[in-house]
């Protein structure tokens, strides 16, 4: 699972957060539950829309092409 998540921020997410001058580093997943813990950064990071990118584009397209995602998270300052 991990590794079809790094896949798809490599090929189809981060692109597009890099045009914007942002990117995403995945923290975690937890395969029981289904939750990948993320953290945006660069442009991404403090942005008023992130929230908003993070549910509508990365999570949606996690969750379509990845079996077994439930739930994207953003892991602001915390460890995971």
């Amino acid at each position: 699972m991990k590794e079809l998540i790094e896949q798809v921020l490599s090929t189809q997410i981060r692109p597009m957060l890099q045009m914007d001058g942002g990117d995403i580093v995945l923290l975690s997943v937890d395969e029981k539950t289904g939750v990948v813990h993320v953290r945006l950064t660069g442009a991404c990071d403090g942005c008023p829309f992130a929230a908003i990118t993070l549910k509508t584009r990365v999570e949606a397209l996690l969750k379509e092409k990845v079996p077994g995602v439930t739930s994207v998270e953003a892991a602001e300052d915390k460890k995971i």
